[in-house]
């Protein structure tokens, strides 16, 4: 989100809000509203006591998808449809009232810097709009229903190709590896071998 940010804090600044960015928890200062961004920590209640409305944006329709990397596993499942919600959070994970809601269309092609790009230009869109509408969107809000689903963490072990399969078969999780923290790989004859992946404009 970082490269994102600094053009939504100036438009902020510009409409005349005071505008702290943090980067730990304990680093939160008391106001009006924090938007909790990227963040792969739980953040305590005594921490969101500090704003009145503390804010999340989550890459899965909530309930289902709570949990850990929601939007690379829906790629990996074979979704090019990635849901972005905005709501309040709360101690229990994920379990918020949902204020905003979007669904972000994929053509099936994009790598992971490309889909990474296309949903933090909406996740900051969806800040904006937050802000802009405050206080009355905060009486749209509306509880989480529905039966939940959770995501685990993911690992570089969840990287590997099975190298009986094409790679047709196994591009949605090439789509989301990273080349340089947790690349593709697959082991033959007991060996690794690693494999990177870039899009070709020529």
């Amino acid at each position: 989100m970082n490269p994102w940010l600094n053009g939504l804090f100036a438009i902020w600044a510009d409409a005349g809000h005071w505008v702290s960015w943090v980067n730990a928890p304990a680093e939160v200062p008391e106001g009006d509203l924090c938007f909790i961004l990227n963040c792969s920590k739980l953040v305590k209640p005594d921490v969101l006591s500090r704003n009145t409305h503390n804010l999340v944006i989550h890459a899965s329709d909530l309930p289902k998808g709570k949990g850990w990397s929601p939007w690379t596993w829906l790629i990996v499942e074979g979704s090019n449809e990635i849901p972005l919600t905005l709501f309040e959070a709360e101690a229990s994970v994920d379990s918020g009232v949902i204020y905003l809601q979007k669904w972000v269309q994929f053509k099936g092609d994009e790598l992971i810097d490309e889909i990474r790009k296309t949903l933090a230009e909406e996740m900051v869109k969806m800040c904006q709009q937050f802000v802009e509408d405050y206080p009355d969107i905060v009486q749209q809000g509306r509880v989480q229903v529905g039966p939940e689903s959770y995501y685990p963490r993911r690992c570089p072990a969840n990287s590997a190709l099975d190298p009986d399969k094409s790679i047709s078969q196994q591009f949605n999780l090439l789509r989301v590896v990273d080349n340089d923290r947790y690349p593709a790989f697959f082991e033959h004859n007991g060996c690794r071998y690693v494999l990177k992946i870039e899009k070709s404009y020529a």
